[in-house]
């Protein structure tokens, strides 16, 4: 995704430019491009970069390892010139400057763009006096905004691109970068005020949080921003007079602790709302902002309000996920003789919710119980699937007393056809309380992660037994039936059902997730339940985990 959007943003730059793979081939062009190389895109795409382009001032190939252009490439580094030659589809050549910085797209090894435009073309009048040292060359405003496009929507997480805007806009554009959101009910919040000290970006909470509504008709600048009418330049004296609102008064207060004595505000724009806005400072440097400045400024706002629209899409779509699956999950009874607990985690970071779920009931014939599954999938599918199953094992538990492995088989057989879930891994389990206090529990597993027993005195083992192949699979392809297992489950034990988030990660196999489960659940046999809970949660979920987790734990007391 964001490599389409980096192709797509080529066409927004009003110079010359491409992009390259790690081995300098090209993969896209844009139009102004093809004009000035006088050749189609489609002649250069998936060709070497250097040799159909790059030549000496003679027009001659040049030696790879002579050429700047290609050996900041494969550098992996920003670099820029302004005394290289491309040759045109006429033969000609073009002396041209040029501005080569690495892209980061996440799906592939490296991508790199490049800049360029004739080098006789006049960028500005010669009468014109000398740009400030702070600002930007035209090259320099092209990549920034390249750099803004692919870091932006290389994340859905709202905070994490909040963070990438001000990397990206300090210390390199202003010593200060605000930004102030419109949350969902319409109210103002103001998440970053950030200052960039001595090559360090410094939170200023206390200049943080909540503030006042947005006044309809103000003409000051930053209501005038959140409500998307216009983009400003701003100073202290802006708000010196008598403040027209409370956001007025928190601008003042603004400009007066943090010395800034010139900024630029600039709508922040999604799709279809205005998202907010990123307010620009200076107080060390002391060139004020010009038109210039805040023409850059809406362009960099434009892109973040772009990636900050589809980033809140995403999260509002996975709370509605991540909402309907914890509905979802049941309530756990009241058992005499038994003590229990559920956790639900859903998956962090981009990953979309999944179809973990646990389940435990009380039976018609006084028995408990159990089951644990996870459907195939991370989207509202799979959440959909595992209600479906869920409701469909509760049925046939409740209506049939027949040992698990004959009402996983009906399952089976079921959701094959009547079920939306394609494939799904199950533990069902029943649980009976004997006339001298025994706990005796008969099980069967499909294709999921086998149960772990904890006695009192904290000895762990896996319970192995029961195992079978998971849900979903034609008859054709699972000849051998369904079996079950029993086992006496003592006194003081700890019995945990959980789903493969919690011993699956990159780099590691799952013997040693499985290990580290037994491990940690061993050391925490003497907790309450509630706490050995938690703290195996805490302990045994890998730190890159990237799947959702379910647990239920069951204790036999003394």
């Amino acid at each position: 995704m964001a490599l389409e959007a980096l192709t797509g943003a080529l066409g927004a730059l009003h110079t010359g430019a491409y992009l390259t793979d790690d081995e300098g081939c090209v993969i896209a062009v844009n139009a102004h491009a093809e004009q000035l190389l006088a050749r189609p895109g489609a002649e250069l795409v998936g060709r070497d970069a250097h040799d159909v382009l790059h030549r000496n001032r003679h027009g001659e190939p040049i030696a790879r390892a002579q050429c700047p252009v290609r050996q900041a490439i494969f550098a992996g580094r920003t670099a820029q010139g302004a005394d290289e030659w491309i040759e045109r589809g006429d033969g000609s050549i073009l002396p041209v400057s040029w501005l080569v910085t690495p892209c980061d797209v996440g799906d592939r090894d490296t991508v790199t763009l490049v800049i360029f435009h004739p080098r006789d073309a006049p960028c500005l009048p010669a009468e014109l006096p000398e740009r400030p040292a702070a600002s930007l060359s035209e090259l320099e405003r092209l990549a920034l905004l390249a750099e803004t496009t692919t870091t932006l929507t290389a994340t859905l997480d709202v905070d994490e691109a909040l963070r990438r805007l001000v990397k990206l806009v300090l210390p390199r554009l202003a010593d200060w970068a605000v930004i102030d959101l419109i949350t969902e009910r319409d109210e103002v919040w103001r998440p970053a005020v950030v200052h960039a000290e001595n090559g360090t970006l410094v939170n200023r909470e206390d200049l943080q949080g909540p503030m006042p509504p947005v006044p309809e008709g103000s003409p000051m600048p930053l209501s005038r921003a959140l409500r998307g009418v216009s983009s400003a330049l701003a100073g202290p004296e802006t708000y010196q007079g008598p403040p027209d609102s409370g956001i007025a008064v928190e601008q003042r207060r603004l400009f007066s602790v943090t010395g800034m004595h010139s900024a630029a505000i600039a709508p922040i724009r999604g799709v279809r709302e205005i998202v907010g806005a990123i307010t620009l400072g200076r107080s060390e440097r002391p060139e004020p902002f010009t038109a210039a400045d805040i023409a850059l400024l809406e362009d960099i706002a434009r892109r973040a309000g772009l990636a900050l629209a589809n980033a809140r899409l995403y999260q509002r779509q996975r709370k509605v996920a991540e909402t309907m699956q914890r509905h979802l999950l049941p309530q756990l009874p009241s058992v005499p003789g038994l003590e229990m607990t559920a956790r639900y985690l859903p998956a962090p970071n981009a990953s979309q919710v999944g179809g973990d779920w646990y389940d435990a009931f009380a039976l018609s014939d006084g028995a408990t119980a159990l089951a644990i599954g996870d459907v195939v999938g991370h989207d509202l599918d799979a959440a959909a699937g595992m209600a479906q199953l869920r409701n469909m094992l509760r049925a046939y538990a409740w209506a049939q007393h027949e040992p698990p492995s004959k009402i996983v088989e009906w399952l089976d057989h079921a959701s094959l056809h009547i079920a939306e879930a394609s494939m799904a891994t199950l533990i069902y389990a029943r649980t009976t309380m004997a006339e001298d206090g025994r706990c005796e529990m008969t099980w069967t597993n499909a294709g999921h992660p086998p149960p772990l027993l904890v006695t009192h005195d904290g000895v762990a083992r896996f319970l192995t037994d029961g195992h079978g192949i998971l849900l979903g699979i034609e008859a054709h392809e699972a000849p051998m039936g369904r079996v079950d297992a029993t086992v006496t489950l003592p006194p003081g034990s700890t019995l945990v059902l959980y789903t493969d988030g919690l011993i699956e990660a990159p780099g590691r196999s799952l013997d040693e997730g499985l290990d580290r489960l037994r491990r940690h659940a061993a050391s925490l046999a003497h907790r309450p339940l509630e706490p050995f809970t938690d703290h195996l949660l805490e302990r045994s979920r890998p730190p890159r985990n990237e799947d959702d987790v379910a647990l239920l734990a069951v204790r036999i007391p003394d």
